[in-house]
């Protein structure tokens, strides 16, 4: 296991509402290409915390991943939600391009 995913979780276990140690610690779970703890770790966040976007992008691409299309396509439609309520339409514009050419039926 990598020293900064123990690190992050020994942090997340005196502090487990903290955003900033969930999204670093998702960050690491993404660069080491553990998507489940990826997804759990995004999960609880976005519960927690009003993200801008980033996170749902992060968390859809996780669920396709792992063959959870339909989790993935909910996920980028709250996406587009949060980054259009957070003034970021280029993001929110990425997602709808995602959704109309890789989850049109």
């Amino acid at each position: 296991m990598s020293s900064r995913i123990e690190a992050f979780e020994q942090m997340l276990a005196s502090e487990p509402d903290n955003a900033m140690v969930l999204f670093g610690l998702a960050k690491e779970y993404e660069k080491a290409g553990r998507d489940e703890d990826l997804i759990a770790a995004l999960s609880k966040y976005l519960r927690l915390h009003n993200d801008e976007g980033n996170a749902y992008g992060m968390l859809a691409r996780a669920y396709e991943r792992t063959g959870r299309r339909d989790e993935a396509k909910r996920t980028y439609e709250r996406g587009i939600g949060a980054a259009t309520a957070h003034g970021h339409p280029s993001m929110a514009e990425d997602y709808r391009m995602t959704l109309e050419t890789e989850y049109a039926d």
